[in-house]
């Protein structure tokens, strides 16, 4: 039996250094042949629009005409354009609503449940907590921000309702709808929305943490802060980096709440790129206008994530010394 053991190992060291698979007659080389039809849908989804796309930014295109050489009109148009610097301007709102504060939120609340709620209630409470905070990720945008609608809607949203049932209503106002508060709504939404990625994501990351450090701090007298700054931020670092980069991207590319909430109004107040490169594709008609703006935020988009990939590269180096 031992004997076949070791003959097996041996065949299978043997095929590997051949390049070969264990399957008998199935040579590693041919393992390629899987990664077409994924390749292919890449190149046809992606790589092919994507290139498209860049060419109609140096044309004049509305969509029925074949396009005409512009050169770098829209370019110019484009660093010209004071929407599209506002638009950039409310993205780092956005930023600050999908990214900093659902980080922020997410770090001190999954540490209270996985420190403190856990120990004390046990391990089905923390899920619970969990779930519900992740709800919101679960849903449909569409659906989200439609009951969000509902809510802040003027004429008979459950807010100004509310206000008027407990004697405030000089208070009721139409917040997505009037300059000075839409935007800032709009970013209570995502927040919202946004919170239980990072939250599930940090939790994720604490359970490869040995409880004993926790339970050694204690007995050292650390309270909930301390063990916060000195065990947790440090053992979820790849997280914090991951949560950060998707939900910048995410944050930079927001097109569906803004387009089912505010169409980008009241005037120029929650415009975002996307949402600019989309009024000019299909209300303006400013194809390639559109497709301009749109690769500007590509653009943005792939140096943001080289910045990011590198920042962590380099505080894993660190780290790793």
């Amino acid at each position: 039996m031992k004997k076949n053991k070791r003959a097996a190992a041996r065949d299978a060291a043997e095929a590997r250094e051949r390049g070969m698979s264990r399957i008998p007659g199935n040579p590693s080389g041919r393992f390629w042949l899987y990664l077409v039809p994924g390749l292919l849908m890449l190149l046809w989804i992606i790589v092919i629009p994507a290139v498209w796309n860049i060419y109609l930014s140096f044309t004049n295109y509305r969509g029925v005409k074949p396009p005409v050489w512009a050169g770098l009109s829209n370019w110019a148009r484009l660093f010209r354009d004071a929407t599209f610097w506002t638009s950039f301007g409310n993205s780092i709102w956005m930023i600050v609503a999908m990214v900093v504060i659902p980080i922020l939120v997410g770090l001190v609340l999954s540490s209270l449940i996985f420190d403190v709620v856990q120990k004390k209630f046990g391990a089905k409470a923390a899920s619970t907590m969990r779930a519900v905070y992740y709800f919101p990720q679960l849903l449909p945008i569409a659906v989200a921000s439609l009951v969000m609608g509902w809510i802040f809607r003027p004429e008979n949203g459950a807010l100004n309702a509310l206000l008027e049932a407990v004697g405030l209503g000089g208070l009721q106002h139409n917040w997505l709808g009037s300059p000075d508060t839409a935007l800032i709504f709009l970013m209570l939404i995502m927040i919202w929305i946004q919170v239980g990625y990072p939250l599930v994501i940090f939790m994720s990351g604490l359970q490869r943490v040995d409880p004993e450090l926790y339970e050694a701090a204690s007995l050292d007298g650390a309270n909930w802060w301390q063990r916060f700054l000195a065990i947790t931020l440090p053992s979820i670092k790849p997280e914090i980096f991951v949560v950060a980069l998707t939900c910048t991207i995410a944050a930079l590319k927001v097109f569906g709440p803004v387009y089912m909430l505010t169409r980008g109004g009241p005037g120029t107040s929650t415009i975002v790129p996307s949402y600019y490169s989309y009024q000019q594709f299909f209300q303006s008609q400013q194809v390639g206008y559109g497709a301009a703006i749109a690769t500007a935020l590509t653009v943005v988009i792939v140096v943001v994530a080289v910045v990011f990939t590198n920042l962590q590269q380099k505080v894993e180096a660190e780290d790793g010394e």
